[in-house]
Formats: C-alpha cells, structure tokens, sequence
C-alpha cells in the first residue's frame, strides 16, 4: 500500500471551499511564497482548513490598509501543508502560515460578473469581514471556472 504524502487528498474526506479576505497586494506575496496568511497572521482560520480544501482568495482593494477598490477574487489554490507554522517577517510580526499550491495563470474576476449562493444576501459583507468563511463547492466551481483555473 502506498504512502501518503503531504499533497494527497484523502478519499474518505470531501475537500471544503473557503474564501479569504487580503488585499490583492498580499495575496501576491502569498502566490509568489506558496503559502497563506489570513486575518493578519492568526493561527485560527489556517487550522480550520484540512489538506486538499480549496482557498480562493476575495481582495476588496489592492492593498492594505489603503489601495483602491478592487472587489475581485484573485487567487485559488489547494492547502498541501499538514500543519500551520510561523515565519518571522521581522520588526517582532512573526504570523502564521500554511502552505497553499496555486493554480497558475488564475485570472482574477469581479465579484459582480458571478451570482453566488453567498452574495444573493445582501448583507453579506458581514461574511467578508471575518476574513474567512467557507462556501458551497457549487460557488467556488463557478468562481474557479470563471478564473480559468
């Protein structure tokens, strides 16, 4: 029987759908290392995710604090990291991480192109500023296709 490694999903679980909340700016930063970051560093939301889940990321601006409005989803990838770790980004912020493989050449969309199960609520920014919340598989599908992922 084979082993497995830190990549596989395993079949007996469903992989869940998340969406994180981070400026366009810092989910770039995120791609280019291979890694996620949520809600400035804490540990909580990364434990929440399981190997094989999906993250696609919704950046309200294109930077943080500041940038202009943005309201687009901008990166989409699966965790493969078993565990969240610490980095040290210097100046004593030392948050917490979890490894993520992103789809390559995933394009980014305006929220407003797509009708998610989660936006028919028209308070659903409420959802947004907890900085992650899960979805139905059925929006994150729409939204990956959409990104060309």
């Amino acid at each position: 029987m084979a082993k497995r490694t830190k990549t596989q999903v395993s079949r007996a679980r469903v992989p869940r759908a998340w969406v994180g909340v981070v400026s366009r700016s810092h989910v770039r930063r995120g791609v280019a290392g291979g890694f996620a970051q949520l809600n400035h560093g804490k540990r909580e939301s990364l434990e929440r995710m399981s190997v094989g889940d999906w993250l696609v990321y919704y950046s309200p601006r294109s930077d943080f604090p500041g940038g202009e409005p943005l309201r687009a989803f901008t990166a989409i990838g699966r965790i493969v990291g078993e565990r969240v770790y610490t980095f040290d980004m210097g100046g004593g912020f030392v948050p917490y991480r979890r490894d993520v493989e992103y789809v390559k050449r995933a394009r980014e969309v305006p929220i407003a192109d797509l009708t998610l199960s989660f936006t028919r609520n028209p308070n659903w920014g409420m959802l947004a500023r907890r900085g992650h919340f899960e979805i139905e598989i059925s929006d994150l599908e729409q939204i990956a296709k959409a990104m060309g992922a």
